[in-house]
């Protein structure tokens, strides 16, 4: 994965329409986009935020997820545990968090 995207705002993409390329994004912010269903495995996003976003059942095998903030996003059957343990850390705000998975996290 040799893509690395820095300090960039994404609007309105669609995982259908225009799937997010897999890499790094750093500084990154995602604001009402559609990322139900999407497979994020081996993503990483440092430094991101998820705004007014739907990312129900998508998939985070090795995801990297560090200083990640989600806010007022649909958020349905996530498997946190699936992510990269590594430097994991990430924040909710006013968002849907139905049937997720936490098991052995910290």
């Amino acid at each position: 994965m040799n893509l690395y995207v820095d300090n960039k705002t994404f609007r309105k993409i669609s995982t259908e329409d225009n799937p997010l390329e897999p890499g790094e994004y750093e500084n990154c912010r995602f604001i009402n986009c559609d990322f139900s269903n999407m497979d994020f495995s081996g993503y990483r996003f440092l430094n991101c935020g998820f705004t007014d976003c739907n990312l129900s059942m998508a998939r985070l095998m090795e995801t990297i997820l560090q200083d990640v903030k989600f806010d007022n996003c649909k958020m349905l059957g996530l498997h946190f545990d699936d992510c990269n343990p590594f430097g994991l850390s990430f924040q909710f705000d006013k968002c849907i968090l139905i049937t997720h998975r936490f098991i052995s996290l910290k």
